[in-house]
């Protein structure tokens, strides 16, 4: 199935929102949000526009949300959660990492790193032009990691799909150039292309065809199919069972209804 630049767009914002609600809140970013109403507006108009049936004001943990503490508070309850959830002492209560939740669906001892699901989602980064972050020794196999490789080929598609708009519109006879609107979108979505560390050395990008299976829409559905799927149902289904924090179990919601 062939998907507009909207809605590949809209798949990305998704992914970045659901990215950072995983990830460890090092800055008060996600509890202003949060706070503030703003995650919640984001939340349902990106999940409008994929036709998604979810709603903040219907997820788990809303009607708890209704009474949130302010921002500096919120941000002192999601560490302490994001630190109990996703961290642990020894171990977390519900691992953010592909491979233990693999690894322990398999029947064997979970190992960061060096197991053969997360060297699997190591070798596809690779292969999309993407390495570990600068400043960062973790597994790339944690769920806020693999959001934003989603992301990140969701903004490559919406980029072709654009392209591939351009090219119909010269086959019709039309000079191919963009709206102003439509401008506007290219430069959104190249600015949210240049937040990525792509390749070696500036401009070194893989080719569209050169993605696995050779463009950004078919490596989507391919780490979506043999990753995504494989574990993240699994993984919002035990946030929102153990999420003593209302956000949390909200944002696990949100990342069942759009993984699926």
């Amino acid at each position: 199935m062939t998907f507009s630049a909207d809605t590949w767009q809209a798949r990305a914002a998704m992914c970045e929102l659901l990215a950072l609600s995983f990830r460890y809140p090092e800055d008060t970013t996600l509890a202003d949000a949060v706070a503030s109403g703003e995650w919640g507006e984001a939340a349902d108009e990106i999940a409008g526009a994929l036709d998604i049936n979810w709603t903040a004001a219907a997820a788990p943990g809303a009607a708890e949300a209704a009474s949130l503490p302010d921002s500096a508070e919120l941000q002192k309850d999601l560490r302490a959660e994001a630190t109990r959830l996703f961290v642990g002492a020894p171990k977390p209560v519900c691992s953010p990492y592909e491979g233990v939740w693999r690894a322990e669906a398999d029947g064997v001892q979970p190992l960061l790193f060096v197991n053969p699901h997360s060297m699997a989602v190591e070798r596809f980064c690779k292969s999309c032009g993407l390495g570990r972050p600068e400043g960062t020794n973790e597994p790339l196999d944690a769920v806020w990691t693999e959001l934003e490789l989603l992301e990140y080929l969701a903004l490559r598609a919406a980029a072709d799909a654009m392209d591939a708009e351009a090219e119909a519109d010269v086959e019709a006879g039309g000079d191919g150039a963009p709206t102003e609107e439509q401008a506007e979108q290219y430069e959104e979505i190249g600015d949210d292309l240049d937040t990525f560390d792509e390749g070696e050395e500036p401009g070194d990008v893989v080719a569209s065809a050169d993605l696995p299976g050779g463009s950004p829409e078919a490596a989507w559905d391919e780490f979506v199919a043999e990753h995504a799927r494989q574990w993240m149902p699994q993984f919002a289904a035990a946030v929102q069972e153990e999420s003593r924090v209302p956000f949390y179990a909200t944002a696990a919601s949100l990342l069942a209804a759009f993984i699926g």
